[in-house]
């Protein structure tokens, strides 16, 4: 009689989730199929992780039945409102034993968030795709708990998923073990997690993409080069044809990883990967 009772109650409804980035956003969307609502509001034009959504958002949020959390200090305006705690989820609570912790931290400016700092606890946890897999499977087991019914759907969702995390993973494990001490240069710091994941030689400056690089930039590059003899950066999006041009003078060419921390204007989670995957390719061969 509780099992039909339960049915009935979630029959037609959908479970309500809210996440702050797009990965979760992702993750939650092809574990919960049809059976849930999956919503990130961030903009388009922002990074999620230093946005700051208004109060008719905000009460959304306290309104969801799940609200998905990257963990690792990300999305700063949550430690700023309440949020009902036993709607909350944690999914890098687990692995808090593998933070990275950077040795400085940089404030500056750009975009429509303004100044931030690019604190010591870095946050992108998901481009280690290992703790991407464990990431998803903390929703997983959040949205089984709350439809139960749902679990064996979730199930196989959530393996397929993790299927595909693990082949991404191994084909980066793949790349990089062809010349793991070759050095690259990230464009900023949010490569920590790729990095450190898969054994890269990787140290990062602050370029933006859509700025031409200052002096100061340009004399801090070249002494960065002079003992991190790159012949690649990351760049988290297409950078502008000046910044391509001035790096390529000191020798360096550009690719793009994106981090895909927002929503993509084309594709989604798994095809920005493997476009990224076929930088890093370009990067190593």
């Amino acid at each position: 009689l509780l099992l039909l009772s339960l049915s009935c109650v979630f029959a037609g409804t959908r479970l309500t989730v809210y996440t702050v980035n797009y990965p979760l956003a992702y993750f939650a969307e092809r574990i919960g199929d049809d059976q849930v609502e999956v919503v990130f509001p961030a903009p388009p034009d922002v990074d999620p992780a230093y946005w700051m959504p208004d109060q008719a958002t905000i009460l959304a949020y306290q309104q969801a039945d799940l609200v998905l959390l990257n963990g690792a200090n990300y999305a700063k305006w949550v430690g700023k409102v309440s949020l009902p705690r036993g709607k909350m989820v944690d999914t890098s609570r687990k692995f808090k034993d593998r933070y990275i912790y950077a040795t400085e931290v940089t404030t500056h400016s750009h975009g429509a968030e303004g100044a931030h700092a690019h604190e010591s606890l870095a946050f992108t946890t998901w481009l280690d795709l290992r703790l991407a897999k464990l990431q998803a499977a903390e929703v997983y087991k959040a949205m089984t708990r709350k439809r139960p019914m749902s679990e064996m759907r979730f199930k196989e969702n959530f393996k397929a998923l993790a299927d595909e995390l693990d082949e991404l993973n191994e084909s980066i494990k793949t790349i990089v073990a062809k010349a793991p001490g070759r050095p690259l240069l990230g464009s900023h710091p949010v490569y920590d997690y790729l990095s450190a994941g898969y054994g890269m030689n990787l140290k990062s400056v602050h370029w933006e993409p859509d700025e031409a690089p200052s002096f100061t930039q340009m004399n801090e590059l070249k002494q960065v080069l002079e003992e991190h003899q790159a012949a690649y950066m990351l760049w988290e999006e297409v950078p502008i044809p000046v910044s391509v041009d001035q790096l390529k003078a000191k020798g360096v060419a550009s690719v793009t990883f994106n981090p895909c921390g927002n929503r993509p204007e084309n594709g989604d989670f798994m095809t920005v990967m493997k476009k990224n995957i076929d930088s890093l390719k370009i990067a190593y061969r």
